[in-house]
């Protein structure tokens, strides 16, 4: 590492009694080498709970969990702080995570607690236009009496070609794929891939290869393996394991999942065990596991790697903080603990070159 790996970081954080949160809404600050922090802005947002950047990266976006809205934000190209420009209703509650297409025309997000996915045109200035497409998921429910009452669409997925877009569904212990019909603003259903009944899949990361893609399942703290046909948008499963180490036998949940740049391996998150999972892949993408490591904290709902450093953050929303890890380059396996960041129930980061 050198003093030119330099970030911008945006921290998103719950916010409401409801939640039980203690953050203060979307913090923007300098990061140096992955462990110096610099607090450079705050705006006072309700549960700026998942963020996402427009594909030129000029731009910033965040859903508000448990509400209904998608507000769109200007970044400084030289302080990286925000402003304001949008704010749009996502027709829908709980949205929960939003993706753009490849042209950067439409901005997907997913209402978690109304089970429909909904279809925003963005404009050249990077603000929304009201839902032009409104899908509503359903099926048969899992059996969770508490947690699967109904479909609870996860997260909109576009995999590495940009062709389609794939959406856990943690209601219907089911994986949709969907393609955009552009030209007619729709989003259209191609294919879809039945879990484990109870498992509850929460999010996916495509292989950078394009033809394998990995889910924690969040209700069994499982991780489950697929081929996908990048030619027809089909998932098909190979492989299942815990995310848990096996002498962890308390409750717990999964959470985040990423796949390394360089394909070698997998990373997930459990929210009990309070732990984060390495799996190495082998040439035809079975996972090994290769260790857990503690993330210091509670509740490590999300992750995220700095670009160029060998390091990954966890955000672990329960005890406030942000903690730096180096990674192992060669075994993928996390290191000890570099820096902590005090920060109020963080539950989302992004990074981008300061």
């Amino acid at each position: 590492m050198t003093s030119s790996n330099r970030h911008i970081a945006y921290i998103g954080a719950r916010t409401t009694k409801q939640r039980n949160a203690r953050g203060n809404g979307l913090n923007v600050y300098r990061l140096e080498d992955g462990v110096r922090w610099t607090h450079l802005q705050l705006l006072e947002l309700e549960n700026p709970s998942f963020l996402a950047f427009d594909r030129t990266g000029d731009f910033l976006y965040t859903v508000h969990g448990d509400m209904d809205r998608v507000s769109a934000f200007a970044i400084d190209p030289a302080s990286g702080c925000l402003t304001l420009i949008d704010e749009q209703s996502t027709e829908g509650r709980n949205p929960v995570h939003l993706a753009f297409d490849p042209e950067n025309r439409f901005l997907l997000v997913a209402n978690h607690v109304t089970s429909t996915l909904a279809l925003l045109p963005r404009r050249e200035d990077g603000t929304l236009g009201a839902v032009v497409d409104l899908v509503s998921i359903s099926g048969k429910i899992g059996p969770h009496r508490i947690e699967q009452p109904f479909a609870k669409p996860h997260q909109v997925e576009f995999d590495p070609s940009g062709r389609y877009i794939a959406v856990p569904d943690k209601g219907l212990d089911n994986i949709l794929v969907f393609r955009l019909d552009s030209a007619a603003a729709k989003l259209v259903e191609v294919s879809s891939v039945q879990t484990r009944e109870g498992s509850g899949p929460r999010h996916l990361a495509f292989h950078p290869g394009g033809t394998l893609a990995y889910v924690v399942n969040e209700l069994d703290s499982t991780v489950t393996a697929y081929r996908f046909n990048p030619a027809t948008g089909v998932l098909q499963p190979f492989q299942i394991l815990s995310a848990l180490p096996d002498s962890f036998t308390a409750f717990s949940r999964g959470s985040e999942i990423a796949v390394s740049a360089d394909g070698k391996f997998v990373y997930v998150s459990n929210r009990g065990s309070d732990t984060i999972g390495t799996f190495s892949l082998s040439e035809d993408g079975r996972m090994t596991p290769a260790g857990w490591r503690t993330t210091e904290g509670q509740t490590p709902r999300f992750f995220t790697f700095v670009p160029g450093g060998n390091q990954l953050l966890a955000a672990n929303e329960d005890s406030d903080t942000v903690v730096t890890f180096g990674v192992d380059p060669i075994t993928g396996e996390l290191q000890n603990a570099e820096a902590t960041l005090s920060v109020g129930s963080p539950v989302c980061i992004l990074l981008r070159p300061a």
